[in-house]
């Protein structure tokens, strides 16, 4: 069974498909750490990553692989590496380039043959998995979404301000929504739920009440 969460930054992807993930016993793919690899790889080789030529020609030296718990780039651990601002800023550069995107795509759907499995991105349901069983698209306020990255930030040791996460947010969120190939989007069939005022509890409980009735009683 497939399970795609879809939505912008901010709005708790993360956080919730890991643990609907363990309440469910599903593998959990995080797909947005696959394209922060592919950020973290071209800014070490000293490549902007606006620069689709130069990106698109450095693909054959970036293995990217998703064991669980962690991010591997050409076999290093770089789980804590891929949370800088600057690979956030890149990775969703590096998303609008086409062979970025259908390299890790390939991936993607590799990884989940024959799995229970519960990925979250962008385009999740309505790109990567267009036949998933149960499709999600989380949204929230875009101040609420800045303040809880600046707050995961500063978590992390990451002093960054409010207004400063809301710009690079409205940025990446202009480049995947306008992208030409799998812009961000909530899939016909996705379920879209605003968590501005529910607690990451509550999201978990709701989606996971709907994927089990799902799996009670499967769609023909």
């Amino acid at each position: 069974m497939i399970v795609t969460i879809d939505g912008p930054s901010g709005v708790g992807k993360s956080t919730v498909t890991k643990e609907l993930a363990a309440r469910l016993g599903f593998e959990y793919l995080n797909t947005g750490a696959m394209y922060r690899a592919v950020a973290l790889a071209v800014l070490r080789l000293g490549i902007r990553p606006s620069d689709e030529t130069a990106v698109t020609a450095a693909l054959p030296s970036v293995r990217v692989e998703v064991p669980p718990g962690c991010i591997l780039l050409n076999g290093e651990n770089v789980t804590t590496a891929i949370r800088a601002p600057e690979v956030s800023r890149g990775a969703s550069e590096v998303a609008v380039h086409r062979a970025v995107r259908l390299m890790l795509v390939a991936a993607q759907r590799a990884a989940a043959t024959g799995h229970d499995m519960i990925c979250d991105g962008r385009d999740q349901g309505s790109f990567v998995f267009p036949t998933a069983d149960c499709k999600f698209f989380l949204v929230a306020d875009a101040r609420v979404r800045a303040e809880r990255r600046a707050a995961e930030l500063a978590a992390k040791g990451d002093m960054v301000s409010v207004e400063d996460v809301m710009r690079d947010q409205e940025e990446r969120d202009r480049r995947d929504a306008l992208r030409e190939l799998a812009p961000m989007a909530p899939a016909s069939d996705a379920m879209v739920l605003d968590t501005t005022r529910l607690t990451t509890n509550e999201v978990i409980n709701r989606l996971e009440n709907v994927v089990r009735d799902l799996r009670a009683c499967p769609r023909r």
